[in-house]
């Protein structure tokens, strides 16, 4: 009955904890700093501004901004928390591992992409 209880009690305090992060990732997050090969690249010239964001809904909607073009699509965290996928449209689906996650700040990766760092606006 003890073990029974405190598997109840594990599997209570992991949902809690990946619904913590969950509400955490809802909001505007600005891309404030991007390496690729330990290199830094400019923002600015890759995207022909510095205004380039994600936005995530509680509802799992997701929209990427970059200046005034918007692209509309949903996110999923991994139960680990551990993996962030988006999908925009039908096609596009990325699967990003989670280097660092706080209420403020949010550093993700992809292979190609490299490090891409956010803050929360």
């Amino acid at each position: 009955m003890k073990k029974i209880v405190t598997l109840f009690a594990l599997l209570f305090v992991m949902t809690a904890v990946n619904a913590q992060a969950a509400e955490q990732l809802v909001g505007k997050w600005k891309l404030v700093k991007w390496t690729k090969g330990g290199k830094e690249k400019d923002i600015q010239d890759k995207f022909k501004t510095t205004e380039v964001y994600q936005v995530f809904d509680a509802d799992g909607h997701f929209t990427s901004i970059i200046a005034d073009k918007s692209h509309e699509g949903k996110w999923e965290l991994s139960k680990d928390n551990k993996k962030l996928t988006i999908t925009v449209g039908v096609i596009v689906s990325e699967t990003f591992t989670i280097d660092y996650f706080d209420a403020k700040r949010r550093v993700i990766s992809l292979p190609l992409l490299g490090l891409l760092e956010y803050e929360k606006q």
